[in-house]
């Protein structure tokens, strides 16, 4: 209920000026929202509170007051950056009066960062933060491969980085196969849309075995390039299974994609050329490994030569070998002989002097004892005879065998062959001892045949 004194309120003009707060404030509301229905306004973040609903609250301030702002749920994915406190900011929105509170404040559809200096201070903040976290320590970056021959590139389809990085890749001295994800590299969505591909990248690694993978693209301000400074895509590149070159910019420019990647090269050229650079490497290595290993062979078949030569001059011909024991046999039967004679000649004397006592003595009666020892004479000279004989006989046996199983051409009744050169009567051992229209003997158990390679 109002309570109102009558005299005054007549002095003031009577009962129809009065009015309620909420009435006021929707009055004030109603005048803002006409006069300022949409604006830009420049101010620096302070007292930011993100709440799990995902709205953002804050204040907008200068040196001289402060503006309170929020930015809804639905308008944050347009955001291409991280608000922290202490960063000038330019935002894009309507001015509206919070009417429970009577407070007027800012609904941003739209921010971005204010200037180079602003970037840089979200830049620094964001790297120092991950660099605590150890997002850009060296031990956990991959090994770059020896060799690649499997690329990915992750990059804008229509930029002239991609065509830079084919037009190296070409003169890759080894085959090489390339993979492309194409993304948006600037603009709305583009951070979406590389850490979209990141994750296909690893969803696809176990099938595709990517050696390396290449993210990055051509030159641009700050701003174009400030996608590989989203959080979202550095922890995204942090996370990728393939080892990976981010080539963002010119050299001059530095991203936080650059620092978190196994390797940074300063131009999307660059990354190209060190592929290249690694293939022509490894071409070299394989070229001196390949003239080391021929000469390494050529000595080892030298020094086989040298050993097969020496062994041809110390080996006998079988026809030397047979000829060599044929007088072992000589000499063996002279002697045998000689032994035969020898045994006969002490008989002959032995029966002389026999004689010779038995006329000497005439003694008709000793002679049944005479003849007794000349039987046994005669049967040892007849046993001892046997004896050299049989074992001259034996060791011409062996011999004989020996013989046989050193004959060559002992072999050639059960079916095999021996093939030599007309030209100069070497022995042909494989294809490679012959040539086209080479007269060949063949000799078999039976005979030879003559023929001619075809």
């Amino acid at each position: 209920m109002i309570t109102y004194e009558p005299g005054l309120l007549h002095d003031l003009g009577g009962e129809g000026h009065i009015l309620t707060v909420s009435e006021v404030t929707r009055k004030v509301k109603r005048l803002l929202e006409d006069e300022f229905a949409f604006c830009w306004v420049v101010g620096e973040i302070s007292n930011l509170k993100e709440p799990s609903s995902g709205h953002l609250y804050f204040i907008l301030k200068d040196s001289g007051a402060q503006l309170r702002a929020v930015c809804f749920r639905g308008s944050r994915p347009v955001l291409r950056f991280k608000p922290v406190d202490g960063l000038e900011v330019l935002c894009f929105g309507r001015i509206t009066v919070y009417e429970p509170r009577g407070e007027y404040q800012i609904i941003v559809e739209y921010m971005e960062p204010r200037g180079i200096g602003a970037l840089k201070m979200l830049f620094d903040k964001l790297r120092e933060k991950l660099e605590k976290e150890g997002l850009f320590d060296t031990e956990r970056k991959k090994a770059l491969p020896v060799c690649p021959q499997r690329i990915l590139i992750i990059t804008s389809i229509a930029g002239a980085a991609l065509r830079d990085i084919l037009a190296i890749l070409r003169r890759a001295p080894f085959p090489t196969e390339i993979s492309i994800i194409p993304v948006k590299v600037q603009g709305d969505g583009a951070s979406d849309e590389i850490v979209g591909a990141i994750y296909m990248a690893n969803k696809l690694q176990t099938e595709k075995q990517w050696d390396l993978a290449i993210i990055g693209r051509g030159g641009g301000s700050i701003e174009d390039l400030w996608v590989f400074n989203e959080e979202k895509v550095v922890r995204a590149l942090a996370d990728m299974k393939i080892p990976t070159i981010s080539a963002v910019g010119h050299e001059i420019d530095v991203t936080l994609s650059d620092l978190v990647a196994d390797y940074r090269a300063p131009t999307p050229t660059a990354a190209a050329e060190w592929v290249v650079d690694q293939q022509e490497k490894v071409r070299a290595y394989l070229e001196t490994y390949r003239l080391n290993l021929r000469l390494y062979i050529e000595d080892l078949m030298l020094r086989a030569q040298q050993t097969l030569d020496l062994l041809r001059e110390r080996l006998k011909s079988p026809d030397q070998v047979l000829k060599e024991q044929g007088e072992r046999i000589n000499i063996w039967r002279e002697r045998m002989l000689m032994a035969i004679r020898f045994r006969f000649d002490i008989t002959r004397s032995n029966i002389g002097l026999l004689y010779s006592k038995l006329t000497s003595l005439r003694k008709i009666q000793e002679i049944p004892l005479i003849k007794q020892k000349l039987d046994y004479q005669r049967s040892l000279i007849l046993k001892g005879i046997s004896e050299v004989l049989k074992g001259y006989s034996e060791k011409c046996n062996k011999y004989l065998a020996s013989f046989e199983a050193l004959d060559p051409y002992r072999v050639l009744d059960r079916g095999y062959a021996i093939v030599t050169r007309v030209s100069d009567g070497r022995l042909v051992k494989g294809p490679e001892d012959v040539s086209k229209g080479e007269v060949l003997k063949i000799r078999v158990s039976k005979g030879e045949i003559f023929c001619i390679v075809l």
